[in-house]
């Protein structure tokens, strides 16, 4: 009974106290009763046996409570609780190595899974890290030990039992497995809980923070416009001007620096509200009520009347202000206006009556009747502000100012002074009217003079140049084109000449002019620098180097005519020597292709054509010796001849490095021939594939064209895999730098090699087993028999002696030796 009280949390009947032994069988039925009541079936089990002592029924009945109590009430998603618990263990001990919970026996067996299971939720307790497989009773004291100590689990199992069992209980292991998922599960709910409780009052202190902060700033708000009202609705004033507008100042300063943190506090007010008012419906509170009177609505009420009494505070300032100061601003007014017409008038009288147009010069006569002409603009503009001042001092006069007297007399003088200045501004534009026909008479000459000498002075400035100027020409034609040009210059001196008199009569009438009428700087051009004597002297210089220019064109003249017969000299020469060059380079090509003659015939011709080349040297010395003349001349042209210098320079190069090349090639094909035993007619052939395949004529062939060229000559390349091996490796042999072509001397020395008859090691071991009479091994006396003496004591004194069956005394060994002739042995 105080096992079922413990481990159920529930009070049981009151047991017998007596000891008799049907004492002991009511309290046991009084359990049993407990254990039925909450719906376990009791099969087999009586209260008798309990009393007893049958061990049997005695652990029935205590597993039958363990299962209902501590193991029937787990769930994992909806399973019994014999899998949902094996499944909490699988998933709590799925990240863990070593560990792979199926059953409540053999995997618990290493204590792995109950280390595992302590880890994922105390990692703090146990190094995980630091258990190994191989230690299953460390591993299980470990975690019995750490259990009891710090979870208060008790030890339940014996490690050693677990161990040495070959198959632990089911039963005691899942009791113990189900104390700890109590312990960590009723820590988790208890954490879970926790959090919630403490998430609702976090939500829950700051709704009544947003609510008391709402409550004091309203509070603050509506008594701030009850302050400020009483003094919006005043209308008294002490009636002068400076106290309304100390009333304006105070209240400009109230909507300056006042009012705007009351703004910012309202919006801060609705915001606070809305933001509480959306937190209370997410987290399903009912909304907020303020106080009465502190609703959103009523202090939008109080905000309005406030902005109400302001526009009617101001309108009330504004229409005081306008009253008290009409009267003031009307004498300001006058004063003000006639103060600028008096600064304006100041000095005009003086200014109008002054003859400083007297000295002027044009462009200063100009701008003296242009700022006359603005002067009488700006009179007339005038006429209004004078018009003001007259009705100004009348409505003074009329609201009875009281110093109207003086307003009348200032009134009086400006009126008086205005007709005075209408006068004197006519009789000033008669004078500067006359002065300017005078000026612009003389600034007509000089205006033409300046568009007249300025192009004029232009060709002379061109034409000095054009006759100092150095010139480069290199033909007959080019200097033939500038005396042409020349003598067409000279045929328009004359017209020249004219237009310098003419040029020169416009200064005469202009100091005719100035003299007559006695104009002050008369003489000075304002449009030009140019003067007359600047073109005499101009003219003058032309004039003098016109014949100088004659001289210098003729003699470029003879200088040209000389170069001209040097390179109709040097043109001939050239023209000969050039394709005697180019004659000889080709038949030299031709010897070189292979097609005319024997080699001794090629090599023949070769020698003669180079002793022919070289007995041709005079003529390419007689020739740079024409072209050191055309270099010392600058000639750099020569359209008679398309040949440079340069160009047959490089072609007797090429020509004397062709004859060299073609002769040290034809030796070698005499030397390949002679050696390989190969016969003219395969080299014809060998050449003339060759030839055929080389389209370009450049002495070699590229892959492609190399392998056309084998195939023509009957060499079997196959288009398959290996084919394409085997012609690289016949690539490498014939080019070894790889560099991308076949030259005539590597394709021979490969054709002689494929075509030529070479001894190889077993055809020389076919000769020795001849010798030997078909022996595996040879005998000194046969070599001296059948072979020369120097070459029989070669061979006794390197051959090894033969090892095989059947050996003789004084036996030798051909076939090594044979080998190692060809490098095919270590020997």
């Amino acid at each position: 009974m105080l096992l079922l009280e413990v481990i159920s949390g529930e009070t049981l009947p009151k047991p017998d106290r007596g000891k008799m032994r049907f004492h002991k069988i009511a309290n046991v039925n009084k359990a049993l009763d407990f254990i039925a009541s909450k719906g376990v079936k009791l099969v087999s089990i009586g209260a008798e046996e309990i009393v007893d002592g049958n061990l049997k029924m005695t652990l029935g009945m205590i597993w039958t409570i363990i299962l209902r109590f501590a193991i029937q009430d787990i769930s994992v998603e909806e399973m019994t609780a014999k899998e949902g618990l094996l499944l909490w263990c699988q998933r709590k001990t799925a990240p863990y190595k070593n560990v792979n919970v199926q059953n409540f026996h053999l995997s618990f067996k290493d204590g792995l899974a109950f280390c595992a299971l302590i880890h994922r939720h105390r990692p703090d307790l146990i190094d995980y890290n630091k258990l190994s497989k191989d230690n299953p009773l460390e591993n299980l004291n470990t975690a019995f030990d750490v259990a009891e100590k710090y979870l208060d689990i008790p030890r339940m199992l014996d490690p050693d039992d677990l161990v040495n069992t070959a198959m632990p209980d089911e039963r005691a292991v899942m009791t113990y497995v189900s104390s700890y998922y109590h312990c960590f599960s009723g820590a988790q709910k208890a954490e879970t809980a926790a959090n919630r409780i403490c998430k609702v009052l976090k939500v829950n202190q700051e709704n009544e923070r947003l609510m008391e902060e709402y409550e004091r700033l309203a509070s603050d708000l509506l008594e701030w416009i009850r302050r400020t009202m009483p003094w919006l609705n005043s209308r008294q004033t002490d009636n002068s001007l400076a106290g309304v507008q100390k009333k304006l100042e105070e209240y400009r300063t109230y909507r300056r620096k006042h009012k705007p943190p009351r703004v910012e506090q309202k919006a801060k007010l609705e915001t606070n509200f809305n933001t509480l008012q959306t937190k209370l419906r997410l987290s399903n509170r009912p909304a907020y009520m303020p106080t009465e009177g502190k609703m959103v609505s009523d202090i939008a009420n109080a905000w309005k009347g406030l902005e109400l009494s302001e526009k009617s505070f101001e309108e009330w300032l504004l229409s005081e202000m306008m009253r008290l100061e009409r009267l003031e601003h009307l004498a300001q007014k006058f004063k003000h206006k006639a103060d600028i017409h008096e600064d304006w008038t100041r000095g005009k009288e003086e200014m109008l009556q002054s003859q400083d147009f007297r000295q002027c010069k044009l462009n200063e006569l100009k701008a003296l009747k242009k700022k006359h002409e603005a002067f009488e603009s700006d009179l007339a503009a005038h006429q209004d502000r004078v018009e003001q001042i007259a009705a100004i001092a009348q409505e003074l006069n009329t609201l009875e100012y009281h110093d109207s007297a003086s307003v009348n007399s200032r009134c009086q003088r400006i009126c008086d002074q205005w007709d005075r200045l209408g006068n004197l501004t006519q009789r000033r534009r008669q004078a500067l009217d006359e002065a300017e026909r005078i000026l612009e008479k003389i600034d007509i000459l000089h205006l033409e003079f300046a568009k007249r000498a300025a192009p004029f002075n232009n060709w002379l400035d061109g034409t000095r140049e054009d006759l100092v100027d150095m010139f480069i020409v290199h033909t007959m034609e080019e200097i033939q084109g500038l005396i042409d040009a020349h003598s067409q210059f000279k045929a328009t001196l004359g017209e020249a000449d004219k237009e310098y008199n003419s040029i020169v009569g416009l200064v005469r009438e202009v100091e005719a002019t100035v003299q007559k009428y006695q104009v002050p700087g008369g003489l000075e051009n304002p449009y030009t620098t140019l003067t007359a004597n600047d073109l005499t002297k101009k003219w003058s210089d032309v004039r003098q180097l016109v014949p100088q220019r004659d001289q210098t064109l003729q003699a470029e003249l003879r200088k040209q005519q000389n170069n001209e017969m040097v390179r109709r000299q040097f043109a001939e020469k050239a023209n000969q020597v050039g394709p005697w060059i180019e004659r000889q380079m080709d038949a030299v090509t031709a010897i070189g292709m292979g097609l005319q003659g024997s080699l001794e015939d090629q090599l023949h011709r070769l020698k003669e054509y180079e002793q022919g080349v070289y007995a041709y040297k005079p003529h390419i010395e007689e020739l740079e010796k024409i072209h050191q003349a055309v270099q010392e001349g600058m000639i750099f042209e020569n359209r008679y001849t398309q040949y440079t210098m340069e160009t047959l320079r490089v072609g007797w190069e090429q020509l004397l490095t062709s004859i060299n090349r073609n002769i040290n090639e034809v030796e070698n094909q005499i030397l390949t021939r002679d050696s390989k035993g190969i016969t003219q007619d395969q080299l014809n052939e060998f050449r003339s594939s060759f030839n055929h395949f080389d389209k370009n004529r450049t002495g070699r062939l590229a892959p492609e064209e190399f392998k056309s060229c084998l195939v023509s000559l009957g060499y079997s390349i196959g288009k398959d895999r290996q084919g394409e091996i085997d012609f690289q490796r016949i690539l490498a042999v014939v080019d070894p730098n790889s560099t991308g072509y076949v030259h005539f001397d590597a394709f021979l020395d490969f054709m002689t090699r494929e075509t030529t008859d070479t001894d190889t090691a077993e055809q020389v071991i076919d000769s020795f087993r001849i010798l030997a009479g078909d022996k595996p091994y040879i005998l000194p006396d046969e070599l001296r028999r059948e072979l020369p003496p120097d070459q029989a004591e070669y061979c006794i004194q390197r051959m090894p002696p033969y090892k095989g069956p059947n050996a003789v005394p004084g036996a030798l060994d051909y076939m090594s030796f044979s080998t190692a002739l060809y490098g095919e042995s270590d020997l």
